[in-house]
């Protein structure tokens, strides 16, 4: 059986999120989504809101397990036997700064392999830091994000 893991902040989950999720899910064995808690970053949602707002959108998916985690995501993939981490891409950007990271991980456990999963064209452009600047400036985002993180975004930056 191949698991493999998906880590990321998810601060907040959006359809890109969930589209690599969902395609992800349907190549390997076991997908485990962990969700980063790291106290030096500064995020707009609690660990327990993350992982309500992921876990709600994976639920139908039956192959995939959503967890928290505040150590190196090495350590995570040891304990569970995990070998290869997916990361997502959507441009040069992205490939350059996950590339680096990667090469940490290598670094710290050589039996760790990454995956670069390139987004789905319609995804290209959904950055986190934009959709919260959409919602403060009363833009439509229902396109980029699920119903619920929708509402959860309005209500934390809006009070609505």
């Amino acid at each position: 059986m191949l698991k493999v893991l998906f880590p990321g902040s998810f601060d907040p989950p959006t359809n890109g999120h969930f589209n690599l999720i969902e395609r992800a899910a349907s190549i390997f064995d076991q997908l485990e989504i962990v969700i980063a808690v790291n106290i030096q970053k500064s995020y707009l949602f609690s660990p327990e809101e993350r992982f309500d707002l992921v876990s709600t959108n994976v639920g139908h998916l039956s192959n995939v397990k959503v967890h928290l985690w505040d150590r190196l995501i090495v350590e995570f993939a040891r304990k569970e036997g995990i070998r290869v981490i997916i990361r997502g891409v959507r441009a040069l950007d992205d490939f350059s700064h996950e590339f680096e990271l990667s090469m940490i991980n290598k670094g710290l456990d050589h039996n760790i392999e990454t995956f670069f999963m390139p987004t789905d064209p319609q995804f290209f452009v959904l950055r986190s830091s934009s959709i919260k600047e959409l919602v403060l400036l009363n833009g439509d985002i229902s396109s980029m994000v699920p119903p619920k993180v929708e509402s959860a975004l309005k209500a934390k930056l809006l009070g609505a």
